[in-house]
């Protein structure tokens, strides 16, 4: 039992490496749920300058997430400055209600894209900021507190192309 305990360990731990992962970091959110008010902030640095990258936001859920989709803005701002704004929309759950993602027990977590190819032009910080734009059919206002979001992250692999 324990040669089959130490070779499923190790088979998890090679199968779990990503040799192309540069960059990945998670914040939770306060108790579970994710204020509109909260725009989450990731700074980073110490991205080659020549190599084509891909970029991806990272949401994990748990069974009170109320909705099938997520609508999320997300702000990825240059050392020189600039901005880019994206309102992006992801979908959570198959029609059915199964939910999308990767976990076992009641923790699913969704990689989901955000930037294809991208080449950061030069060093310094980057900072990126996503922050939920949700709302209720036929409401202005958005969904104050977002139940059913335990984390929300970020990571950067190298492309492949």
């Amino acid at each position: 039992m324990a040669r089959f305990l130490l070779v499923f360990a190790v088979t998890a731990l090679c199968l779990g490496c990503n040799d192309n992962l540069v960059k990945s970091e998670f914040q939770a959110t306060k108790g579970g749920a994710w204020s509109k008010t909260d725009n989450i902030l990731f700074s980073f640095t110490e991205i080659d300058t020549t190599q084509r990258h891909n970029m991806f936001i990272t949401v994990r859920n748990d069974a009170t997430y109320p909705y099938n989709n997520l609508f999320l803005i997300a702000e990825l701002e240059y050392p020189s400055g600039e901005t880019v704004k994206d309102t992006l929309e992801y979908e959570m759950a198959l029609p059915d209600g199964t939910w999308l993602g990767k976990g076992y027990g009641s923790i699913k977590e969704n990689k989901l894209w955000y930037k294809e190819n991208i080449v950061f032009p030069s060093s310094g910080v980057y900072n990126l900021r996503v922050w939920h734009a949700m709302r209720k059919n036929g409401s202005v206002n958005g969904v104050e507190s977002l139940k059913g979001v335990t984390d929300v992250g970020f990571e950067i692999e190298k492309s492949n192309e």
